[in-house]
């Protein structure tokens, strides 16, 4: 399954809006996913599955490229 990632850098920093970055990753749960980030400097904010009517919109992006070795 693909997940988006939304996330701030680095962790000690406030949450800002306008700051907010994204990555889109594969993982076989949203937990799995925050596993694999959990030694980044990532203040991670949301985790949302991309799949279906979803997945065709956000394929269309030029932002869409699915992390390797994450």
């Amino acid at each position: 399954m693909v997940y988006k990632v939304y996330y701030q850098e680095p962790k000690q920093e406030v949450p800002v809006r306008e700051r907010t970055k994204s990555l889109y990753m594969e993982a076989e749960s949203e937990r799995e996913a925050r596993l694999r980030l959990k030694d980044k400097p990532y203040n991670i904010e949301f985790v949302q599955k991309v799949d279906g009517a979803y997945y065709e919109y956000e394929s269309q992006s030029e932002h869409f490229k699915i992390m390797e070795n994450v």
